[in-house]
């Protein structure tokens, strides 16, 4: 019989049935194992808003270190593709150690931010020479102990990564880190799952890079690779769709829904300019598209017309991608802002009545758990990653219910988390994550050789 081995009490609580006062959570072996509301304090209250802990479906956490590097305008026009290869050169120094220590400062920031879960899109596997490291699972290893060292839970997503242009056409030099053939991959997914196996919850899954990056015979290939999730991105910038549409003649959403056995395991990161008939196909399939609504607009990508695609059931999870902010309400409030820019309108995500802060969060939590291959609620039997709001400015005052998720997401500072719990562990106490000095302190040393 399993032993309660702790118990948190929080004066409200986000059940998912809906919002519940003076609620105890027994927690053991990582995973929830009581819930009740209306119970007795006991002790000090772990908090005065418990949130379950919401997925990060999309992140490239080593691009995290090029914050802010990329913001000097060239002398054309800037757009995806120039910032692509200042990312490219970006590459060129900084080996498993810089990696593994850049990450993880990332990886900690996340859970300051309200992320308890993270889908790495892993496609750094080689050396800054572009030749296979003697353990193919070099760098997936470093993403690992980045995971176990900041406590984050991770469902890790090698890419698979083999030209650099639709048609064949062959890799560029700066793309010498990611390039793979599927014996070699097939490998790398064996020892993705051997290095995450020691972690509580991991996940893997795969992640063929996009439909310019693979050969049509390679994407039929990768749903028999894994039973995890797979993910892919898709139509993020109108050239793409433009390629796309010369090399076959369809658009990349319209070609991948016609070509692959898209479903349920899938998340469509960015689908940006996907039409109407597209995003509804998508819907049709079940799949959560996967939006970075802060990198799209720091990259200009465009926006994706999220408001009326979840209005016909589609399901959206939220990504960090470039990490050049990390924070799930700054990254939910740019989404709920974009579509009202787009539309002139306001409260576009929320269905009538509801709360927007509510619904995006709902949204983010059911998308993140979809892509991330797991379950997200303080419910029995789910982890035990559980987030603490820090309801004591000013922006909160007399608020409760959703009125706090609308108050967090859309008036409260940055730095409203005040504890996180994952896998049943503080990770995060006041604030800040529990080993962010020494993070911190490697990241800065790392940074002095990429950058140095």
């Amino acid at each position: 019989m399993q032993t309660t081995q702790q118990s948190l009490w929080f004066e409200t609580a986000l059940l998912p049935e809906g919002w519940a006062q003076d609620v105890r959570i027994d927690v053991a072996g990582g995973r929830i194992v009581g819930v009740e509301a209306g119970a007795a304090k006991m002790g000090e209250a772990a908090g005065s808003v418990a949130l379950p802990g919401v997925a990060n479906v999309h992140s490239h956490a080593f691009q995290r270190a090029m914050a802010g590097l990329t913001e000097a305008r060239g002398p054309t026009d800037d757009d995806f593709w120039t910032w692509r290869e200042l990312m490219y050169r970006f590459l060129d120094r900084g080996g498993p150690d810089e990696i593994e220590a850049i990450t993880a400062l990332a990886f900690a920031e996340m859970l300051e931010g309200g992320f308890t879960r993270v889908a790495e899109f892993h496609y750094l596997h080689n050396d800054t020479a572009g030749a296979a490291y003697g353990d193919r699972g070099e760098i997936a290893g470093r993403i690992a102990a980045a995971a176990e060292q900041t406590g984050i839970a991770l469902t890790l997503l090698p890419v698979f990564y083999a030209q650099s242009g639709f048609g064949g056409a062959a890799p560029s030099h700066g793309q010498r880190r990611f390039i793979n053939d599927l014996d070699g991959f097939a490998e790398l997914v064996g020892r993705c799952r051997d290095v995450t196996a020691p972690l509580a919850d991991a996940v893997v899954g795969v992640a063929p890079h996009s439909l310019r990056a693979v050969t049509p015979e390679a994407l039929a290939a990768m749903p028999g690779l894994t039973d995890g999730p797979i993910h892919i991105h898709v139509a993020e910038q109108t050239k793409e769709v433009d390629d796309c549409l010369a090399w076959s003649g369809a658009r990349p959403v319209e070609w991948l829904l016609a070509n692959a056995s898209v479903d349920a395991r899938w998340t469509l990161i960015h689908s940006t300019h996907a039409t109407e008939a597209e995003w509804r196909g998508v819907v049709e399939r079940q799949a959560v598209v996967g939006l970075c609504p802060i990198t799209e607009a720091n990259l200009g990508d465009g926006v994706f017309p999220a408001a009326a695609y979840a209005k016909a059931g589609g399901r959206i999870g939220i990504g960090t991608d470039s990490n050049v902010q990390i924070g799930l309400a700054e990254e939910l409030r740019m989404l709920e802002y974009s579509q009202r820019l787009a539309l002139r309108g306001r409260a576009v995500i929320a269905d009538g009545g509801r709360s927007t802060g509510r619904a995006l969060f709902d949204r983010a939590l059911a998308g993140g758990a979809q892509a991330g291959g797991v379950e997200a609620a303080i419910a029995v039997g789910a982890p035990a990653d559980i987030v603490a709001l820090d309801t004591r400015g000013s922006v909160f005052a007399g608020r409760s219910g959703d009125a706090v998720l609308d108050s967090w997401i859309f008036g409260a500072p940055t730095g409203s988390v005040a504890s996180v719990w994952r896998a049943g562990k503080q990770v995060v106490r006041d604030g800040r994550h529990i080993d962010r000095p020494a993070i911190e302190a490697r990241y800065r040393r790392a940074l002095a050789t990429v950058l140095g």
